[in-house]
Formats: C-alpha cells, sequence, structure tokens
C-alpha cells in the first residue's frame, strides 16, 4: 500500500472510493484485521449512496432504502494490508433485483498495483414494520443503475 501520493483510479464501472486504514484497523501484527475489510466497505458504500440522497439520519422512514440487511458476505484475501494509510476500494453491483441487491468489490493498493481482496456482498431491503423483504425505491433503483456492471457484450 502507499503510504505517499495517493493516486485516483478510474473505473470503467462501479465506483473507487479511497477509504483511510486506521491503527484500530490492525491487528497484532500491523494487518489490515480480517474483519475490517466489511467495515470498509461500509465506509466507502456509505458516502456513495448518501451523496446520491439515500442516508440515514435518525428516521427510516424517511430514507427507507438504507433498512437492509446482509445476507452474504464472501472474501478472499489476495495480499496484506500492510500499516495504516489508504486503500482503494473498487465497488460494483452485479445485479440489482426488486429487494435485494449483490455487490462485488476490490481492495487494491491506491496505485491499483496491487489487489488485496475481492468478494462480493448481497443485501435485502427488509420493511421496517414486517422485517420481510420488500421493493426498492425509484431513488435506490436511480443510484443502483450508475453501479451496474455492464453486461458483456457478445463479439
Amino acid at each position: 500500500m502507499s503510504h505517499t501520493t495517493v493516486e485516483r483510479q478510474a473505473a470503467e464501472f462501479g465506483h473507487v472510493a479511497h477509504v483511510p486504514v486506521h491503527f484500530d484497523d490492525l491487528d497484532a501484527m500491523g494487518l489490515l484485521h480480517n474483519a475490517r475489510y466489511a467495515v470498509l466497505l461500509e465506509r466507502a458504500l456509505t458516502p456513495y449512496w448518501a451523496e446520491r440522497g439515500v442516508a440515514f439520519r435518525g428516521d427510516v422512514h424517511a430514507a427507507p432504502d438504507v433498512f437492509h440487511a446482509v445476507r452474504e458476505f464472501t472474501i478472499s484475501y489476495r495480499a496484506p494490508v500492510t500499516g495504516v494509510g489508504t486503500v482503494a476500494v473498487h465497488f460494483w453491483l452485479e445485479h440489482f433485483g426488486t429487494s435485494s441487491a449483490r455487490y462485488a468489490f476490490e481492495f487494491r493498493s491506491t496505485d491499483g498495483a496491487t489487489v488485496h481482496a475481492t468478494g462480493t456482498r448481497s443485501i435485502v431491503r427488509l420493511d421496517p414494520a414486517t422485517l420481510r423483504p420488500t421493493a426498492w425505491t425509484e431513488v435506490a433503483q436511480g443510484v443502483a443503475a450508475t453501479l451496474l456492471r455492464p453486461a458483456p457484450t457478445s463479439a
């Protein structure tokens, strides 16, 4: 991980967020603790959605799309993140259904040269009263459209 210049990466699809790694994110060996990857992914996703009008501000009814649960989280670790600094989190949507979504993500060095981890995160939007799956709003559908990975084209 680069501790000096933070280079901005452009993504062909999805979004790349540069997220700080703090001292308390590290394990006893000075490596990013495995459980912190989920937290850093959340720190990348939350501002993206908030900047586009989907943010929790104390009232779930004012932003119903933030009321969702993680159904599945998978991660494969490729190369450790060592020490404090910044990591580039590239995330996109592989699927956005009626009430569910599946993100894919990569943790990379800020210069893009090192892949630290890859994985997926599936979520389900819930009705706050029943805790049953419910449809995303039009606002969420619009934001999700900006994150969907384009379908491969056949040649």
